[in-house]
């Protein structure tokens, strides 16, 4: 294993060791996670998540484009129109408000639309999706070979889906949703998001997730790269290890004493 020496202020030293022990971590392990982060990644918790704000002014050229195209709408609704488009009169509603600039009522322009899921955060939905999907082939093989692996080992690395309560993680989870679509991608899982609500976890799951996806990489970035196709697959030890990663280290060490 390699060493890579640094050299911080007094003052950041001591809050590192601060931070370490907060964790109940070493300062070398709270440094070595922090770069593990960073090579991971790892999660960038936003400050909030949810619905998008309404802008508090517009260009002319965005107002101009907008009311043309609430117009232009309103014309080709049929009569009866009832659906998330409204009807005429809704549509003209709209062109007035940014032709005459109404910035208390812009809202009605981002009405619906969410914050925009981050491509860090797509990443790792797919990279959360890729490394349960190899550990449910892994379970598979083993299983097929005799291996009898407990059955809360099988549970834990099963994927239970996002808080939908949460605004990031159930940005997340419709995510989910739509990259399995086509029902082409990952359909392993989906007897498994079936099992769990459909991917409603009801409790926070992405900092566990990332813990076991970091776990993952380890393991892989240990292994020498080779051509056989079985290769990808984790041993019962490895499985095990990525378990175990769903607890905190530092809560881990504490059940120990």
């Amino acid at each position: 294993m390699a060493v890579l020496n640094i050299r911080v202020d007094d003052r950041v030293r001591a809050q590192l060791r601060e931070l370490a022990e907060d964790q109940g971590v070493s300062v070398s392990e709270y440094v070595r996670d922090l770069l593990m982060e960073a090579v991971v990644p790892v999660h960038e918790q936003e400050l909030k998540h949810g619905d998008e704000p309404p802008a508090e002014s517009m260009r002319i050229a965005d107002r101009q484009m907008l009311s043309l195209l609430h117009r232009i709408l309103a014309r080709v609704l049929p009569q009866d129109a009832n659906d998330v488009d409204g009807d005429l009169d809704y549509q003209l509603m709209r062109a007035t408000i940014v032709e005459e600039g109404y910035t208390g009522e812009y809202w009605y322009e981002t009405a619906g639309f969410k914050a925009e899921l981050s491509k860090r955060a797509c990443g790792r939905v797919k990279d959360i999706l890729d490394m349960f999907r190899i550990c449910t082939y892994s379970i598979d093989h083993l299983r097929k070979a005799g291996v009898e692996l407990a059955d809360q080992l099988v549970y834990e690395l099963e994927f239970m889906g996002f808080d939908h309560n949460d605004a990031l993680e159930g940005h997340m989870a419709s995510y989910v949703k739509f990259l399995m679509r086509d029902g082409e991608r990952w359909t392993e899982l989906q007897p498994q998001i079936e099992r769990n609500d459909d991917g409603n976890s009801h409790s926070l799951m992405l900092d566990t997730y990332l813990r076991m996806l970091a776990e993952y990489r380890r393991i892989v970035d240990g292994r020498k790269r080779g051509s056989n196709r079985l290769d990808h697959l984790l041993s019962e030890d490895e499985l095990v290890r990525i378990s175990e990663a769903r607890v905190h280290l530092a809560d881990r060490r504490a059940a120990e004493d």
